[in-house]
């Protein structure tokens, strides 16, 4: 059965290993028995999901496997994957499970857990789940009883809009800002508009009105190029694309050029400092942040701290080195003075106190740094085996990582959530970079595809 926590959770094909109805039963099962052992009272779990079609019956799997155990859940419904994070924090929670996959298409689902202080639980919870499933899984049929109806605790989603609206408190709207944000059809869809609407701002929704089967579907923070046409046409200052979940934000500025996660942290890192707000200065990032965010924050006295792929390892770098700005390049933002986890909104609050508190236009703000030409290509595999089995993988590697010398930078990875090859290539010339990740490519697709 193997391993099947991932990076940033379980997922994979809902209706399919792990998230068939008996393995998502077992995990509420298993996780309600840990907190029963490890707490003095009985366990009260809150659930939130995203907008894909599989997530009402993922939710009622999980919660006959919480019951099973005398724990007790309250439903948060449709909600990002931040305001989960939040809530059981906030209202002492002994956990919190979301669902959803993320940027993936509707037929995926996912499953992610948050400790009682609102962080991802530890890989050593993990892998108890995980040895419990592999135990009991194959003397449980699929014939639990399930929840008939969800109660949706509408207050909890008003203690978050409440909480967002309040990271925006004394900023004066000296301005008509207007905004373009699609939604993605994800779970911003109903919350997002509201907020920046609530907040005086000029607000264009699109890519809002989900129906199960379009979150992501040729929108949101993998296609800004549809908020692209957007901006342009309503002249807005700003476009925000969300991805399902809404833990990630990608931006437009006003002349229409996409910019992603390297802006933000370039952009508030540079803010922060002018107003004594970082906590240290080293900004922390991954390994596929762009070599242009580095040499901009470096103009400005600041380090960037390269982890793995991965907010997991972001966050924990930034407790470590008592960072309070982290990120990645695809649009998670961590501000850890306010919460350990990406909230998209809560990144566009942020972001909209830049452009008004410096009245400057997005392109003027991010014009001080220059983004090395990078390409990024994903190759389908059949399984995840180590690179160094392979010598024509890592010769090939090791020719473009010799012909780019110091300009360039050349990742190859394999996804934590799906069965894929990820490389990334840097450098000055975009055709030539695109010719040595097409030629690891496909090394990797002759060995492993």
């Amino acid at each position: 059965m193997g391993k099947f926590f991932g990076t940033d959770g379980i997922r994979g094909k809902a209706g399919e290993f792990p998230l068939d109805h008996v393995t998502i039963f077992l995990v509420g099962k298993a996780l309600t028995l840990i907190l029963n052992r490890e707490g003095k009272k009985r366990p009260l779990i809150l659930i939130g999901r995203d907008t894909r079609e599989s997530g009402e019956w993922i939710e009622k799997d999980l919660i006959a496997g919480i019951l099973s155990e005398g724990g007790k859940i309250h439903s948060a419904g449709i909600i990002p994957t931040s305001a989960v994070a939040y809530l059981t924090a906030k209202f002492d929670y002994s956990a919190g499970i979301v669902i959803s996959a993320s940027h993936n298409p509707y037929y995926d689902n996912g499953i992610k857990i948050f400790s009682s202080a609102g962080t991802k639980i530890s890989s050593e919870i993990e892998e108890e789940i995980e040895n419990y499933i592999i135990e009991k899984s194959s003397a449980i049929k699929d014939s639990f009883t399930r929840e008939n109806q969800i109660i949706v605790e509408r207050n909890l989603c008003d203690n978050y809009i409440k909480f967002l609206k309040s990271q925006f408190s004394g900023i004066s709207l000296n301005q008509n800002i207007k905004l373009v944000v699609d939604c993605g059809n994800g779970a911003s869809s109903f919350i997002a508009p509201r907020v920046f609407s609530e907040l005086g701002l000029n607000v264009i929704s699109i890519n809002n009105e989900p129906d199960g089967k379009n979150i992501n579907l040729n929108c949101g923070s993998l296609y800004p190029e549809n908020l692209v046409r957007e901006v342009l046409k309503n002249k807005a200052d700003l476009g925000i694309a969300y991805d399902g979940d809404t833990d990630r934000a990608i931006w437009v500025d006003e002349k229409g050029k996409i910019l992603n996660g390297d802006y933000t942290l370039f952009i508030l890192a540079d803010f922060l400092k002018k107003k004594g707000r970082l906590t240290s200065s080293e900004i922390v990032a991954t390994i596929m942040s762009n070599i242009g965010l580095e040499l901009a924050l470096q103009r400005k006295g600041l380090t960037l701290v390269r982890t793995p792929v991965g907010d997991r390892y972001v966050l924990e770098e930034m407790i470590r080195r008592g960072s309070n700005l982290g990120g990645e390049q695809s649009g998670h933002t961590i501000f850890l003075d306010v919460f350990p986890t990406g909230d998209g909104i809560l990144t566009t609050l942020k972001m909209l106190e830049v452009l008004i508190t410096e009245e400057k236009t997005l392109s003027e703000l991010a014009k001080d740094m220059e983004e090395f030409p990078q390409i990024l290509l994903n190759v389908e595999i059949k399984e995840k085996r180590d690179l160094q089995e392979f010598p024509e993988i890592m010769r090939t590697i090791n020719e473009v990582k010799e012909k780019l010398g110091d300009e360039g930078r050349v990742i190859v990875r394999f996804s934590g959530t799906e069965p894929k090859a990820r490389i990334m290539v840097e450098g000055k010339d975009p055709d030539i970079i695109k010719e040595y990740a097409n030629r690891i490519g496909e090394k990797i697709k002759k060995y492993l595809g």
